[in-house]
């Protein structure tokens, strides 16, 4: 009997249009699902006639209560090698193996200085003011030359945001509760003394941690109120780093001078949602990850996690 297999999230319809399925012919039936089904009930039903499922990044939560309501499911599949919102026990307790696939960390580095040079020349707002005749140059320009750069984490995105950044002439610092002396030293940047520190002496704060008990919240309003009234903040990393509360008010009390945005609490963000109409919000819906290259290893794995699965020996499996 042909397998079936659903691809969720396919928002802009090229997961099979990225990758070669053509080896899958025959033995497994792939429909993609171009719109998000947000409510567990929904995905139980849509989900319930599929024994493999590709899920995109941690947009669908796996709970034990929705595994245990596909009997189906066999194979589980989650672009990237991390995923927090699947529940692993409940997994192999039904018999569900669960794979990954690579990531590069090239997109989502890039995507923060789209954000971040927007945020500094204020592309957006006068852009839109050009193509709508509006006034002609209203903004003046944040210099990112001999500005600093302040990073909450060092990773391999946060290494390479800081490449960029001293390209450009940039001082930077950055800071984590884990980050030593020496590790700063081998990027080429300054450690700060403490968050605080970083907080108040940056023009630019960049947020590159793994959301954990520990950085969860981690900048609420004390922290933000720390901040230059003429800094702006990036976060590509999670929301819930960034208290959204003490974020909103932030910004619509002028307290910072702006914020890029590209991750939210609920994704696909509620057309009502307050961060939709927020002033000085530089937001885009997520797309750190979302390139061409990225999306071609994210679907050519999910199909090799297949073919090895189908083989007897599952790859790159999760946790």
């Amino acid at each position: 009997m042909r397998l079936r297999c659903a691809v969720l999230d396919d928002f802009q319809g090229v997961a099979t249009e990225v990758a070669d399925w053509s080896g899958l012919e025959g033995r497994v039936e792939v429909v993609t699902f171009r719109e998000h089904v947000r409510d567990e009930d929904a995905l139980a039903a849509a989900l319930a006639d599929f024994d493999i499922v590709v899920t995109l990044r941690e947009r669908v939560p796996f709970p034990g209560s929705l595994i245990a309501r596909l009997p189906r499911l066999k194979l589980l599949i989650a672009s990237g090698m991390r995923n927090s919102v699947i529940d692993y026990e409940a997994a192999q307790a039904h018999g569900v193996t669960v794979c990954g696939t690579a990531s590069s960390s090239a997109p989502p580095v890039e995507m923060t200085w789209a954000l971040l040079l927007g945020l500094a020349r204020g592309v957006v707002q006068e852009s839109t003011a050009l193509r709508e005749g509006g006034p002609w140059q209203s903004t003046v320009g944040a210099d990112l030359h001999g500005a600093r750069l302040g990073l909450l984490g060092l990773g391999k995105i946060g290494a390479r945001v800081a490449q960029v950044a001293l390209a450009f002439g940039m001082r930077v610092s950055a800071w984590s509760q884990n980050l030593t002396a020496e590790r700063a030293a081998e990027v080429g940047v300054e450690l700060a003394a403490s968050k605080e520190e970083l907080l108040a002496d940056s023009d630019f704060v960049s947020v590159h941690l793994a959301l954990g008990e520990r950085t969860r919240g981690l900048l609420g309003a004390p922290e933000l109120a720390l901040m230059k009234p003429t800094a702006h903040l990036v976060n590509t990393s999670r929301a819930a780093i960034v208290d959204q509360d003490a974020l909103l008010a932030a910004l619509r009390e002028g307290r910072i001078a702006g914020a890029g945005v590209d991750v939210f609490d609920v994704e696909p963000l509620p057309a009502d949602h307050p961060l939709r109409t927020a002033p000085r919000l530089l937001a885009t819906p997520h797309l750190g990850y979302v390139s061409r290259a990225n999306y071609a290893t994210y679907y050519g794995h999910a199909v090799e996690d297949i073919e090895a699965y189908l083989a007897g020996a599952p790859v790159r499996r999760l946790p």
